[in-house]
């Protein structure tokens, strides 16, 4: 696999340049990305061989219009019916799909969308991977909100009317600690009636404790099931570890969690075949955990700071109609969010047939909420994107549009008592 996502090296130390350089040209120098590092819990799980045996027996291109037809004519889809539904052969029946899809929607969904938030509170990381912004070795401005100011962005958020917030820092325990992210929840739980979590995987204890500090729910990007072009996107760093990020959403389960969220980042690898494990690893779990909440997502790589040729494989807005469509056919229950790496004109149509989630008002940079909100010029330092964003509505903007589209926008459905 041709390495065409590394971040460019012009600002980097002579050091660094040739540590990165000894990564990415000779395999030795890696760790097996397959083993554990100490302290990772390991929980025995079946349903990563499960998923797994799926997704590599998968040949996208055996499947034929008829089998295409034939899923789309079942009243329940089974995993072949999925199987064909991301097929290439399913690419003539995307109008097929999207009303399918737009039914079993409206069934468990109604016309509702949901709208939430993220805020970024660091974007410190110690992880080279090689299409990220936040990358150990990319050299952007760094930096790590203190309890005051992620107080301040959060009362800017909630002011807005925003009632879902999702935290999300960057993979370093050093610079943003369990402890540190458990004090963010408590603050966000002040403003919020959701908190979600994006953050580095952690053992099942220190979900339990995250979700005792008012997180309600964890969001993890396994990037790619392919454990072959995985190793070769990240690495250095924990997140390196394939197997403990895949099991990431079943001990945040175990600890407690109310529901988890999954995603690949479609066009790191072949994108069907990630499109078929996201999927499949949430079939799986919701079997095993029948009790908890279940979301996808299937956003595409977007432009990052000193790489702008960063852009998703052969993962063009059809395609990813294919996808979303398909998911809602063979998950009929479960959420799905569509990010803000998408376009606006994207966002408004898929909302309609597929997905029940949006986020808006999105910053992936540190501390600028209040100027991103308010429009003020704000002189304070501030901490660098992950990426770059394609729709940059504001939360009323958002909530006007949704509801300019027939939808019913929802800022909240949880009720504690």
């Amino acid at each position: 696999m041709e390495n065409q996502f590394l971040v460019d090296s012009e600002f980097l130390s002579k050091e660094a340049l040739e540590k990165k350089h000894l990564l990415e040209t000779e395999p030795a120098s890696r760790k097996n990305h397959m083993e554990y590092l100490p302290g990772m819990e390991v929980i025995e799980s079946e349903v990563c061989g499960q998923v797994m045996a799926q997704m590599e027996s998968f040949n996208p291109f055996t499947y034929t219009a008829a089998d295409v037809r034939a899923a789309l004519a079942h009243d329940t889809c089974t995993i072949e019916d999925f199987k064909a539904l991301l097929s290439p052969a399913a690419e003539p029946f995307l109008e097929e799909l999207a009303q399918k899809a737009r039914i079993e929607t409206g069934k468990h969904f109604g016309n509702t969308v949901y709208l939430f938030t993220p805020l970024y509170i660091a974007n410190y990381c110690e992880n080279y991977c090689v299409y990220c912004g936040f990358n150990c070795y990319n050299h952007i401005n760094r930096m790590k909100l203190n309890m005051e100011q992620i107080e301040h962005e959060m009362k800017v958020i909630a002011d807005s009317g925003m009632e879902e917030i999702l935290i999300l820092t960057g993979e370093s325990r050093a610079k943003s600690g369990v402890e540190y992210i458990g004090e963010a929840c408590k603050l966000a739980r002040k403003y919020f009636r959701m908190v979600g979590l994006e953050i580095y995987p952690v053992n099942t204890e220190e979900y339990r404790y995250l979700h005792e500090c008012g997180a309600d729910y964890v969001t993890v990007f396994q990037e790619t099931y392919d454990t072959e072009a995985y190793e070769k996107l990240h690495l250095f760093g924990h997140k390196r570890v394939w197997p403990y990020r895949f099991d990431a959403q079943e001990r945040a389960l175990r600890g407690g969690m109310r529901g988890v969220a999954f995603s690949a980042l479609l066009g790191l690898a072949d994108f069907r075949k990630d499109a078929l494990a996201s999927a499949l690893h949430v079939y799986y779990l919701q079997r095993k955990y029948p009790h908890a909440e279940f979301s996808l997502s299937c956003p595409r790589l977007r432009p990052i700071i000193n790489n702008d040729r960063i852009n998703p494989l052969d993962v063009g807005e059809k395609q990813l109609c294919q996808v979303l469509c398909a998911y809602r056919i063979f998950l009929p229950f479960v959420g799905i969010t569509v990010s803000s790496r998408e376009s606006e004109a994207f966002r408004n149509g898929i909302v309609k047939i597929a997905a029940t989630k949006v986020s808006a008002g999105v910053s992936t940079g540190i501390g600028d909420h209040e100027s991103k909100y308010s429009g003020k010029q704000d002189d304070a330092a501030k901490g660098d994107e992950q990426f770059e964003i394609n729709d940059d509505r504001n939360f009323e903007t958002m909530y006007q549009d949704m509801a300019a589209e027939g939808l019913q926008p929802v800022l909240n459905d949880y009720v504690y008592v």
